[in-house]
């Protein structure tokens, strides 16, 4: 399972007036680990950012002036998150910056590329209705460290995210906790080989129950019944 966590730094609040991409950090979880593999580029936005945007990310025009256009990251970009879950605080807003920059460059939505995109805000409110879900909020509620966070930059946030996502998603992986779930993903039969399993045997009657929904079965379907023509070939189901 691979997972892709998202932020975007921007010159404004709305790219319907003209606001462009200034950073553009993705961090890859892999079976709900990290795998180390990252994707961070600051942008040449070819604009300045309002006021409001540069006290929040700090990203001057002079220093993003020699950094890359979006375009020149496009292709790897979109062949780093394809195929993945992208899971994105807030998404609309990130989403929609994103696929004004692939319009722009006569490329297909954000969602043509991914498997499907996964918004940690709207699934934070709905596990904490009417408490600040911010991912400072977010960092606090789930003891994660954020005092690096100075000030916004797409890349730790991603990372943050990420930590804050995994918590939030703990119950996932609940069932593989006490199996150690990373070496249950890539083996999962010999984890399982590894327990004493309890295994319950069908009495004669109820043998004879599952017979008769079969013959049911079978001609309700006109004799297409899969199960029975299993059950004919198998001498040893029936004690």
């Amino acid at each position: 399972m691979r997972q892709i966590i998202l932020d975007t730094e921007t010159t404004g609040l709305d790219y319907k007036h003209g606001h462009r991409i200034v950073e553009l950090a993705a961090v890859e979880l892999s079976n709900r680990q990290f795998s180390g593999h990252n994707f961070h580029y600051y942008l040449n936005p070819e604009r300045d950012s309002d006021d409001g945007a540069l006290q929040v990310h700090g990203l001057s025009s002079e220093f993003l002036q020699d950094k890359p256009k979006f375009y020149e990251i496009s292709a790897e970009f979109l062949n780093f998150i394809h195929g993945a879950e992208l899971i994105i605080h807030n998404a609309p807003f990130d989403v929609g910056f994103l696929n004004h920059e692939l319009n722009l460059i006569d490329l297909q939505p954000l969602d043509n590329y991914c498997l499907q995109i996964t918004d940690t805000l709207k699934l934070a409110k709905e596990l904490h209705p009417g408490k600040r879900n911010n991912l400072d909020a977010l960092c606090e509620r789930y003891n994660i460290d954020n005092s690096r966070r100075t000030l916004h930059g797409a890349l730790l946030d991603a990372e943050l995210l990420a930590e804050v996502y995994l918590a939030m998603t703990r119950g996932q992986e609940s069932l593989l906790i006490d199996l150690g779930h990373s070496d249950f993903l890539q083996h999962p039969v010999e984890q399982w080989q590894c327990h004493d399993l309890k295994v319950i045997q069908a009495t004669a009657h109820e043998l004879q129950q599952h017979l008769a929904v079969l013959e049911n079965l079978t001609r309700e379907s006109g004799g297409k019944c899969l199960w029975e023509k299993l059950e004919a070939n198998d001498s040893t189901s029936i004690v």
